[in-house]
């Protein structure tokens, strides 16, 4: 009797295991548990990230793409990715100013976008349905997107994976890129699971109109009033869709139970690193774009994009360059912007607004720094990043700047970056102030910047030397 009643125990306990197991493996992605094939197989394949890759575009008409890159219009070609080939590929020149001012210099490095599904439905790279290629325009260091999306990582912001790659047209060298996994279906699918919300990329049609919803205000309850987000949708939206984002930013401009609105924990991360990178070509900046903006079940967050002019570089490329380091370096953390713009800016202010908000960024900030910088682990990333890289720098066969000029501005960044952190440490103990107004008053208590020259990471006049 005792052996049948352990038995049946032990069939029961089974019964209820077998169960559990069903309902995880149903549910799982709901309930937050990610199953191992959200870890997709062009992660570990075209961006392992610990060395240089090689792409080999394959196309016709080379000379004929170069002439009309500014189109932006798709061009069929194949690709050899690492030595396996892929056939049917869609690429097209991408970007806004960089594209016209590489041409408008008489320039044919551009960043591109390569498509898998656009000639070919369902093709794609082990998953992946586009990336672009970074062709480090003003950026003289090659290394201010990868630094940045690397920090975002770090902190469990969801960012576009990324690594280096050698590209050769027809074989024929073309210079040193990097691969960055464009946030699309793949990336959403990566960092979100399957039932994954939406995504937008907010953006004007023209820098002299007023472009609130790309500042992410609230207009009305008319959908039209957010072209400049619905308009850049990268999924279907549906009439609900719209009605829900528009509720968020609602709620977001009343400043009242924001947590209904906004994924604070994950903007907050964000943000620490945004600040940090001082990217006044951005969601704080004057022109208040090169973000993401991701939805679900009413919860907005935003992701990072675009840090070609990151690192307080955005103000080069002037008659007479700005090279104001100090005042980057010690860029104030708790108002990164001008009144007129923080006010314009609600998934900042009205955030920051509220003591308890204010209190975890800090609190992020502060962790940030002492993980990534002050362990040693941002020099060995420099470190390890130039010594990979520098070989295929030195033979770029199409680089904006010479092999000296990349040398200084690796080491520039990385004294930017250093100089930051030690600023930035300084402004959350209350030794530095942390608002334009408080460094207004007191400019002596800041970091010595006086041995960086901003200009060295990268500026339009280097196209000149290019032509």
């Amino acid at each position: 009797m005792l052996k049948h009643r352990y038995i049946d125990i032990i069939c029961i306990s089974t019964a209820v295991a077998a169960c559990i197991l069903t309902v995880l493996f149903l549910c799982g992605e709901r309930l937050g548990i990610r199953p191992a094939s959200s870890v997709p197989d062009y992660a570990s394949r075209l961006f392992d990230n610990s060395y240089v890759h090689l792409i080999d575009i394959k196309i016709n008409d080379w000379e004929r793409f170069l002439e009309t890159a500014s189109e932006e219009e798709y061009t069929e070609c194949d690709v050899e990715i690492d030595g396996e080939l892929f056939s049917s590929i869609g690429l097209r020149a991408k970007g806004n100013n960089s594209l016209r001012l590489v041409e408008e210099y008489g320039l044919d490095r551009y960043s591109l976008k390569l498509e898998f599904d656009h000639f070919q439905d369902g093709n794609t790279y082990y998953g992946l349905d586009k990336f672009s290629l970074d062709s480090s325009y003003q950026d003289n260091s090659y290394m201010k997107n990868y630094l940045a999306y690397d920090m975002m990582a770090y902190m469990g912001v969801p960012a576009p994976l990324c690594s280096y790659t050698e590209v050769t047209v027809n074989g024929k060298a073309w210079g040193l890129f990097l691969v960055v996994e464009e946030p699309e279906e793949a990336f959403a699918r990566r960092n979100y699971g399957t039932d994954h919300g939406q995504l937008y990329k907010p953006d004007y049609r023209s820098l002299e109109e007023e472009n609130r919803d790309v500042a992410l205000q609230y207009i009305s309850d008319d959908p039209a009033d957010y072209d400049n987000i619905f308009r850049n949708a990268k999924f279907n939206v549906k009439e609900e869709d719209k009605k829900r984002l528009i509720q968020s930013l609602r709620t977001l401009s009343e400043g009242k139970d924001l947590e209904l609105a906004v994924n604070v924990d994950e903007v907050f991360r964000y943000f620490v690193v945004q600040v940090f990178v001082v990217n006044l070509d951005s969601y704080l900046g004057r022109t208040g774009h090169n973000y993401f903006l991701y939805e679900k079940d009413g919860l907005i967050s935003m992701l990072p994009w675009d840090y070609n002019l990151a690192f307080a570089t955005y103000s080069l490329g002037m008659p007479n360059p700005i090279n104001d380091a100090e005042l980057y370096v010690n860029y104030p953390i708790d108002t990164p912007g001008s009144g007129e713009i923080m006010m314009n800016r609600p998934l900042y202010h009205n955030l920051m607004k509220q003591d308890k908000y204010f209190s975890k960024y800090h609190t992020y900030f502060s962790d940030f720094i002492k993980g990534y910088f002050e362990n040693g682990r941002f020099e060995k990333k420099i470190a390890s990043t130039i010594k990979m890289i520098a070989p295929y720098v030195k033979k770029d066969a199409t680089a904006f700047c010479s092999y000296e000029d990349f040398l200084t501005g690796a080491e520039t960044i990385g004294k930017f970056c250093l100089l930051r952190a030690e600023s930035v440490r300084a402004q959350l103990e209350g030794k530095i102030p942390s608002t334009i107004r408080g460094q207004q008053k007191d400019t002596e208590s800041r970091v010595d910047a006086s041995d960086i020259w901003l200009p060295d990471m990268g500026e339009i006049a280097d196209l000149e030397k290019g032509m």
